[in-house]
């Protein structure tokens, strides 16, 4: 079993094209190498490429609140040369990060310039999760600062992270806040105020591995300088369950050959399974679906008392009293009946 998964997310791994690549005419691909030893060489680059580069960190942080992607100017440090005032080694100013992916040990680096302020449209939001749709300007380099593409002169596309996505987005973005609400003026020009901001460097094991993909060469580590506009919480079957909770061993991967993911053992996993047990009834009709009813603030709501067979969603609703101005906040509740009480929810329980 284990040996299939491994195959499995190799295959997906070759096959998927990034969201910001649609356009691709075709994916060849070189020999596999070892997905250990690559990391290896990856994360020497990487390393060497964030100590040999600083940023211009004095545009950034509270000081600077409205600063965006086009201020950010990422500079080789030539030898002998000192960084500059008001600027940053990369290496001094990067989190390092370790996630596991295809059985290997990866680690990957995010430059948090800006957290993000806001709201997702049309419920209020704090960060994405890793299988919701993004609305994001960014521009993808590789390590010898080739652009290899980039959506700054549109950035109205949502992509759904969890299929249009390499892993390094799903790890990255939800580390970071959407921007405030939009903004549309008389003319249909939509703009966001206070986005996240950041800078994430992967190694190809988290990127395209082996595929080439256009002007990137296979196994490439990449760079993606970005703003994290909105996101929207996604429910990919329609079951009423977001698609987030539907990865019950929390790995956020997705297989049919994972039993924690497709509980019935058909041809879906349970993100694509309007049934997931497979008993005849639809997982929408073995859940409850109900709301906090309106609460003074959005701590509120996520203090909301649950029981041990209820979850409270990513989704909080925000409601302006157009009167009064008044804000009033809900929050949505998912019930997961136990009916036997045999410790497994009735949705996952074919019995």
């Amino acid at each position: 079993m284990r040996l299939l998964k491994i195959g499995f997310l190799i295959l997906c791994t070759v096959l998927l094209t990034l969201s910001c690549n649609n356009d691709d005419e075709g994916v060849n691909v070189e020999p596999l190498r070892d997905r250990t030893e690559q990391q290896k060489d990856d994360d020497t680059a990487i390393t060497e490429y964030l100590n040999t580069h600083y940023y211009n960190s004095s545009m950034f942080g509270e000081s600077n609140p409205d600063s965006r992607l086009e201020d950010l100017v990422i500079t080789k440090l030539e030898e002998n040369e000192s960084v500059p005032e008001g600027s940053k080694l990369l290496s001094e100013a990067v989190e390092k990060k370790d996630a596991v992916f295809a059985e290997t040990n990866y680690s990957y680096y995010i430059l948090k310039l800006h957290q993000g302020k806001g709201q997702s449209i049309p419920n209020l939001i704090d960060a994405p999760k890793f299988s919701d749709n993004i609305r994001v300007k960014y521009t993808g380099n590789l390590l010898n600062e080739i652009i290899f593409d980039n959506n700054n002169a549109s950035f109205s596309t949502n992509f759904d992270m969890l299929g249009l996505a390499v892993e390094g987005w799903r790890l990255v973005f939800p580390e970071f806040n959407a921007a405030m609400l939009p903004e549309v003026s008389s003319d249909g020009t939509v703009s966001y105020d206070k986005p996240g901001v950041g800078v994430m460097f992967v190694p190809s094991g988290l990127a395209y591995f082996n595929a080439i993909q256009n002007s990137i060469p296979a196994y490439s580590p990449l760079i993606f300088k970005f703003e994290l506009l909105q996101y929207f919480e996604n429910d990919h079957d329609g079951d009423g369950i977001p698609s987030y909770l539907e990865d019950l061993d929390g790995d956020g991967v997705f297989s049919v050959l994972d039993i924690d993911d497709n509980t019935d053992g058909d041809s879906e996993p349970n993100v694509n399974d309007v049934d997931d047990d497979g008993d005849g009834i639809l997982t929408k009709d073995e859940i409850s679906v109900t709301t906090t009813g309106k609460l003074d603030s959005r701590q509120e709501v996520l203090e909301y008392p649950l029981t041990t067979n209820q979850v409270l969603t990513n989704k909080i609703l925000e409601e302006k009293d157009q009167a009064t101005g008044e804000i009033k906040y809900t929050g949505t509740i998912i019930t997961f009946p136990d009916t036997d009480e045999d410790g497994i929810a009735d949705y996952l329980d074919a019995d």
